[in-house]
């Protein structure tokens, strides 16, 4: 079944400055269901706004409201039925409907997300999110029932000539799935040659880990940070020490590091450094520190479970 579609979201352009701002810093905030009530007070008033009625579907969508998402887009595609990015929102709900339904549903659904997706793609040859969707699609998507590596690869190979990096990237990923880890890294090392980014760094060393090569994944993040010089880069590296109980100094020295200097702009939750930093201390025998720790992670979040069964492994040293 489709793992998962991404949703673009719409620019926060034309339609009423001071709206449009407030919008955009309450999708910032996650603060969903307060965008749903300020938008649908909007569209009362403004049926026929379009970009207001795209960013409500996507508000449907980031509150997993699959059905009144759908029929979001499904009036935008009415009234604009040449709009890629309509029909690629469109295509996305619905798979995102058919992971969350039962297996009988979800199979009357593949035909319909699969001819929104390539549509989008026919009517814009350059829109790369739609390609990485259908990329997904063939991947994730059962042979017997859609499912296609030559179809998954078509579609790497235009993307591969929209964006190198992105096609690079999207290959890396078919044959991981598929299995043949030497043609995987050689794309994702292809990836970060091209384009060198945090992302493609992300993608190789996270295929080292599932592939259980964690010393392969430290040297990965290790290379990156030399180069990019990332907070988040140190707890990325902690995070794979502390995994799998190696290099434990260098994995609390990149994640005190990390500590020091966060910032919410590193994207990753501060709980979790700190659990991570407790887990380092476990392995190391140090109770008294990782107590101290994991207690700092659910001092962020009591009801944390995976903090709360940290603590229960710790307080048994």
């Amino acid at each position: 079944m489709i793992k998962y579609f991404i949703i673009l979201l719409v620019p926060f352009l034309t339609f009423g400055q001071s709206l449009s701002e407030n919008v955009a810093l309450l999708f910032q905030k996650k603060e969903y269901p307060k965008a749903e009530s300020v938008l649908t007070s909007y569209l009362n008033e403004n049926p026929k706004e379009t970009e207001a009625l795209e960013l409500l579907g996507e508000t449907y969508a980031f509150q997993e409201k699959w059905d009144d998402a759908i029929s979001i887009f499904e009036v935008l595609v009415d009234k604009d039925s040449t709009n890629a990015n309509y029909h690629y929102k469109l295509g996305g709900v619905l798979g995102m409907k058919a992971i969350n339904v039962n297996k009988i549903a979800a199979f009357f659904l593949l035909d319909d997300v699969e001819k929104e997706l390539l549509l989008a793609a026919r009517l814009d040859p350059n829109h790369i999110d739609v390609r990485w969707a259908l990329i997904d699609f063939y991947v994730q998507t059962p042979t017997l029932v859609g499912g296609s590596k030559p179809e998954a690869l078509k579609y790497a190979n235009q993307l591969q000539l929209l964006s190198k990096v992105d096609g690079y990237l999207s290959k890396g990923y078919i044959y991981e799935y598929n299995k043949e880890p030497e043609q995987a890294e050689r794309y994702y090392k292809k990836a970060i040659d091209v384009g060198g980014s945090i992302t493609c760094f992300q993608k190789l060393s996270t295929f080292y880990e599932n592939q259980d090569q964690p010393l392969e994944a430290i040297s990965t993040i290790e290379k990156a940070q030399e180069k990019l010089k990332r907070n988040s880069l140190n707890y990325q590296l902690g995070k794979v020490c502390a995994a799998y109980n190696l290099e434990l100094d260098k994995g609390e020295m990149c994640l005190i590091k990390f500590i020091d200097n966060y910032s919410i702009k590193d994207g990753i939750p501060i709980k979790w450094a700190y659990l991570k930093l407790a887990q380092i201390y476990k392995h190391k025998n140090d109770k008294v520190n990782a107590l101290a720790w994991v207690n700092k992670s659910l001092a962020t979040q009591s009801d944390f479970q995976q903090a709360i069964d940290e603590k229960k492994m710790i307080l048994n040293m």
